[in-house]
């Protein structure tokens, strides 16, 4: 007997518990929310202390100061620790990632932006080896909407300090993914090409192996913004297609082999990959990810078909694990 189809993913079958969900950028990172709590009431030296402990892995310092900056304050108490200690590089890229936080938010204008870009140019003249001021800039420039961008770019310096930089890696997918999208079920669309060619330059146990399925999933979206695709998965060709099944079940296969889950940024790759499985109608699949993934849900992908994130993620999971 064939599985059941893949519920709506804008709507939940059974009614769920928000608080049993936890859609947080840090993720699983205990430590970074210990110090995270105490830098939100003015408290840096912690904050200092987690930064050094982490050094030089690039993806967990990236991980970490892009959650510590996200806490509305954080310029302000960046800014403190700043003052008081004027060498600290650890500050002075905190205080970049906050400001593009705030020149990310809504009402912010353009001379956020500005003061954004300027210092994290500061920071990345302080600390030429460390990526993440790059990609604070790289995050900042993605979310201006003025048409001159310059993205390759700015990847390309981040991607010469730290080649297989997953965070990088997600945002130009998700860019690439937006061209075009008239063209719809385009096989040779770039954003297909520019995520095989990351994930075979990669080393094996990189999990910018599951990149091809984040492609497919950013292209999803922006063909279901655009009309071209139904928003039930069930409906949509986009899921049952030759190209689909290749990258999920390539995906799904290095994630039994290597399970990376001392990567900082691992439960964003298995929202994707659960969440494709479940596109895909593989209920059996999906629940052992939904197993590993717990109360860590993201809001990409679930939010790709224009519903509300919570309510997608609970009524796929409630497909994935029988539940009634």
């Amino acid at each position: 007997m064939p599985p059941p189809p893949p519920p709506p993913l804008g709507r939940s079958r059974r009614r769920g518990s928000r608080s049993e969900l936890v859609f947080d950028p840090a993720l699983d990172d205990d430590e970074l929310i210990a110090a995270r709590g105490l830098f939100a009431r003015g408290r840096w030296s912690e904050a200092r202390t987690l930064l050094v402990g982490t050094g030089r892995d690039w993806d967990r310092r990236a991980h970490r100061l892009l959650a510590l900056a996200e806490i509305s304050s954080a310029v302000e108490w960046a800014g403190d620790w700043l003052l008081v200690e004027p060498e600290s590089t650890d500050a002075a890229v905190l205080l970049g990632c906050a400001r593009v936080a705030r020149a990310l938010r809504p009402k912010a204008g353009a001379h956020d932006a500005a003061r954004a870009r300027e210092a994290c140019l500061t920071a990345a003249r302080l600390t030429p080896e460390d990526p993440t001021p790059w990609l604070a800039l790289l995050l900042l420039d993605r979310g201006r909407d003025d048409g001159a961008d310059e993205t390759g770019r700015l990847f390309e310096e981040v991607r010469s300090r730290h080649p297989d930089h997953h965070h990088a890696h997600h945002v130009m997918t998700a860019l690439l993914a937006e061209s075009s999208p008239q063209s719809g079920h385009d096989p040779l669309h770039e954003v297909y090409d520019f995520a095989a060619w990351a994930a075979e330059l990669a080393p094996e146990d990189s999990p910018l192996a599951v990149l091809p399925v984040v492609a497919h999933a950013e292209r999803y979206r922006v063909l279901v913004a655009a009309g071209i695709e139904p928003a039930d998965p069930a409906a949509s060709g986009h899921w049952s297609g030759r190209r689909a099944r290749q990258v999920t079940k390539a995906a799904f296969d290095w994630w039994l082999e290597w399970e990376r889950d001392d990567h900082p940024r691992h439960r964003v790759d298995l929202n994707f990959l659960a969440h494709a499985k479940v596109c895909e109608g593989r209920p059996a699949e999906a629940a052992a990810l939904f197993h590993r993934i717990g109360a860590h849900a993201t809001a990409a992908p679930w939010s790709y078909a224009g519903g509300e994130p919570h309510a997608a993620f609970t009524a796929a999971r409630a497909y994935a694990l029988g539940a009634p």
